[in-house]
């Protein structure tokens, strides 16, 4: 199986539906949702569309199935953050470090998402939200939530936009990787283990040295 395709795949689904899965994301990724029929999924799998019918009800259907798989492994990278062990700054490493993983390892169904998200219709977009991805971020919220009011984020900072920026700098590092083979950016050509160390040192340190003043406006454009 493809790399990029292992999550598109579900373990709690039988061999013959997960190969249809994984052809679905091959044409969903080139084509989009409208772009595909259910019988050019059943050509992409090698099956029947009767076949296909049997296991998944309507394309709208199978479309979300493989959203919902690619949100299953989400959900529990957000639930070791929450009950994993280590202090919690240890645990947003972690977390960090999976979810890039988890974005570059599934590339294809990743660039699928974000299809939908860049250039889909409302639908969608919509349905993502409310049955995909918006449970799991608020779970995600609620952990920041929990650590400061346990005194391990500052008062004051949005516990919302701390989740936002690990899982931004993540999916902007994962959309721009092909373009890392070119200076100046290939300074970033570096493995997802550095990368998410060195951006998860800034996260949690900050970018100012503590003890040296703020410099004027015109002493930093000079």
């Amino acid at each position: 199986m493809s790399q990029s395709l292992k999550h598109a795949t579900d373990p709690g689904r039988s061999a013959g539906e997960n190969a249809i899965l994984e052809a679905a994301v091959r044409l969903f990724s080139r084509h989009g949702f409208e772009g595909v029929s259910m019988r050019a999924v059943a050509q992409e799998a090698g099956v029947s569309k009767s076949n296909i019918y049997h296991h998944f009800a309507s394309k709208e259907a199978l479309y979300l199935a493989i959203m919902q798989s690619s949100a299953g492994s989400l959900a529990e990278m957000v639930e070791n953050l929450a009950e994993g062990r280590g202090g919690f700054d240890e645990r947003l490493r972690e977390f960090a470090l999976a979810h890039l993983v988890h974005l570059i390892d599934n590339a294809m169904t990743m660039r699928l998402l974000l299809r939908e998200v860049f250039t889909g219709d409302s639908r969608w977009q919509k349905i993502m939200v409310e049955q995909v991805v918006g449970g799991i971020f608020e779970r995600l919220i609620g952990i920041f939530e929990n650590g400061q009011k346990a005194g391990l984020l500052r008062p004051g900072v949005d516990p919302g936009l701390c989740a936002l920026l690990i899982l931004g700098i993540d999916l902007f590092h994962f959309q721009t990787r092909h373009l890392h083979q070119y200076p100046p950016l290939d300074r970033y050509a570096q493995s997802a283990e550095q990368f998410s160390s060195e951006m998860m040192d800034i996260i949690l340190h900050g970018m100012l040295a503590p003890t040296v003043a703020s410099p004027t406006v015109a002493e930093v454009k000079s």
